[in-house]
């Protein structure tokens, strides 16, 4: 997904579900603070969004803009409408989200704003997911110096974690 494809979906969003703030939380919040990030970095087609005030709307957001819906086919990616219980990234992630603006699209007045997870929370709520595509997304991140391993270490203890998974990550983000 390109920066373009993420703002097409949350300016339609945003006409359909009346509400023009979106939460980024998956791979594609990289959008946020990178135009152009590594293309290994883009491969998702998905972008994992919500609405802050209203996250009930996320079932209309799948509904029109999900996997399968005509939007989907239409466009070759989509939205998956998700809640704030969805990510898992460390203490005080709200405060460091990453604003983009949306502009309107042709033909329309109505305006988006993405609040994206900053790099660092992203990378360590991929982390949390404990899959092998997540584990990818981190090494990727980290070989193109996207994000600093000492600030991932540092906010690693700030996670929900037990300790055998913080161990986990600990070890992984060590190896990387």
């Amino acid at each position: 997904m390109q920066r373009s494809e993420l703002e097409h979906i949350l300016a339609a969003a945003a006409q359909v579900v009346k509400s023009d703030v979106f939460v980024v939380i998956g791979s594609q919040a990289i959008l946020g603070t990178f135009e152009d990030p590594p293309e290994s970095l883009l491969q998702s087609m998905e972008a994992d969004i919500y609405v802050p005030d209203a996250p009930e709307k996320s079932d209309l957001i799948d509904g029109v803009f999900g996997d399968g819906s005509n939007f989907h086919l239409a466009f070759g990616f989509y939205a998956h409408g998700v809640g704030p219980e969805t990510a898992k990234p460390p203490l005080g992630w709200q405060d460091r989200l990453v604003r983009l603006e949306i502009p309107p699209r042709p033909g329309s007045t109505v305006s988006a704003t993405a609040l994206c997870l900053e790099m660092h929370d992203l990378v360590l709520s991929k982390c949390y997911a404990c899959r092998e595509r997540d584990w990818d997304y981190a090494r990727d991140t980290m070989r193109a110096g996207l994000v600093d391993r000492d600030t991932l270490l540092r906010r690693l203890p700030t996670m929900p974690l037990d300790a055998e998974r913080e161990r986990l990550i600990r070890q992984m983000l060590m190896g990387m």
